[in-house]
C-alpha cells in the first residue's frame, strides 16, 4: 500500500491551487493522490467534500491572476442579497480589467470591466467588487424596483447596536459620483433613476418595495423610521407611516419571529395603539399580493 503523506495543516480540509502548494514545497506528484481531485486548471479540492460558495469564490479567484468576485456572486458574498430567480446556479462570477482577457474557465462567469480605484475590496481574503459598484454591476439585469431596494439597503444607516460598524456602506454623493465615471456602463441610465427613488430609512428589501408599492397607489411619501415621540430619543419606532393623518405601518419579516423580537415588537405596537395611532403589521402574504390589502386599508383610514 503507497502511503500517502498528509498534507501541510492549512491544506488539509480546504480547496487550493497548484500556487498555494508550490509555497509550501508539496511534490507535483502529491497532488495526484487519491485523497484530491481536479478542481480544474491550477485547483485541488478534497474527494468527496462539498464546496461552499464562499470557498469557491476564494480558490477560483486565487486561480485566476488579475480578477476579482463580481456581480451576483460578489452581491451574495456581502450580504446585498438577490431576487429569488437570480443567483441560483454554481457559477462564479470573476471581472478583470477591460484590457485583459475574459476569464474563460468552468464553472466560471466571466467579465471584462472598466474599474477604478477603491472599486474593489479584500473580503476574507478575497478580492471582491466593493458593494456601491456591485450594486451599479448588477442595475442592467434587476427590475427597476430592485435596484432602488438595493441602493436603499447601501445608504442605510446601521445600528451600530446590531451591526460591527457605524457608517452606511454608502452615500448618495457617492454613488453620484460612481455613475459619473461609468458612463457607458450597461444598466448606467436604471441605477441613475433609481438613485432619485432611494431613501434612507429602510432596514430591508420588502419594506422598500412597501414605500414603492404606497407610492404607485397614490398616496403621500411616507416618512421612514417614524419615531412616535419627537422628544423622547428611545421612542417606539415604526417602519414607515404618517405623522399628519398618526397612521403607523409595520413589515414583519423573518426576524420577528424570535421571543425576544416578538416582545419587543409587543411593547411597540401597545406604545402606538395606546396613542391612538391607525396601526398596521405587513408581512410576507402581504407582500405577495403586492401590498394590494394593506393598501385599501391605508387608503381608508
Amino acid at each position: 500500500m503507497v502511503r500517502i503523506n498528509p498534507l501541510p495543516d492549512e491544506l488539509q480540509y480546504r480547496a487550493f491551487t497548484t500556487y498555494e502548494s508550490r509555497e509550501l514545497g508539496i511534490p507535483a506528484k502529491r497532488l495526484r493522490a487519491k485523497d484530491l481531485s481536479d478542481g480544474g486548471r491550477l485547483i485541488h479540492l478534497p474527494t468527496g467534500r462539498e464546496i461552499e460558495l464562499l470557498e469557491r469564490a476564494r480558490v477560483l479567484a486565487a486561480a485566476t491572476p488579475g480578477a476579482w468576485v463580481s456581480h451576483e456572486t460578489a452581491s451574495l458574498l456581502t450580504g446585498l442579497g438577490l431576487p429569488p430567480w437570480m443567483g441560483g446556479g454554481d457559477a462564479i462570477h470573476l471581472s478583470k480589467p477591460h484590457t485583459l482577457p475574459r476569464v474563460r474557465r468552468a464553472g466560471v462567469t466571466g467579465h471584462r470591466v472598466r474599474v477604478h480605484p477603491g472599486e474593489v475590496m479584500d473580503f476574507e481574503g478575497i478580492p471582491v467588487a466593493v458593494r456601491p459598484r456591485t450594486w451599479l454591476d448588477l442595475a442592467k439585469d434587476l427590475p427597476l424596483n430592485y435596484v432602488i431596494a438595493m441602493g436603499d439597503q447601501l445608504i442605510r444607516r446601521p445600528r451600530p447596536t446590531f451591526e460591527s460598524r457605524s457608517e452606511p456602506y454608502a452615500y448618495p454623493s457617492g454613488l453620484r459620483l460612481l455613475i459619473r465615471q461609468h458612463p457607458n456602463l450597461q444598466g448606467v441610465e436604471k441605477a441613475r433613476l433609481a438613485l432619485d427613488e432611494m431613501r434612507v430609512g429602510a432596514d430591508s428589501y420588502p419594506e422598500t418595495f412597501l414605500r414603492l408599492a404606497m407610492r404607485d397607489a397614490g398616496l403621500p411619501e411616507p416618512e421612514l423610521q417614524l419615531q412616535l415621540d419627537l422628544l423622547d430619543p428611545i421612542s417606539p419606532r415604526a417602519d414607515l407611516g404618517y405623522r399628519r393623518f398618526r397612521i403607523a405601518v409595520q413589515y414583519d419579516g423573518a426576524h420577528h419571529l424570535t421571543r425576544e423580537q416578538q416582545s419587543r415588537d409587543n411593547r411597540r405596537d401597545e406604545a402606538f395603539l395606546r396613542a391612538g395611532w391607525s396601526y398596521f403589521k405587513v408581512n410576507a402574504d402581504d407582500l405577495a399580493e403586492g401590498f394590494a390589502g394593506v393598501i385599501s386599508r391605508i387608503k381608508r383610514v
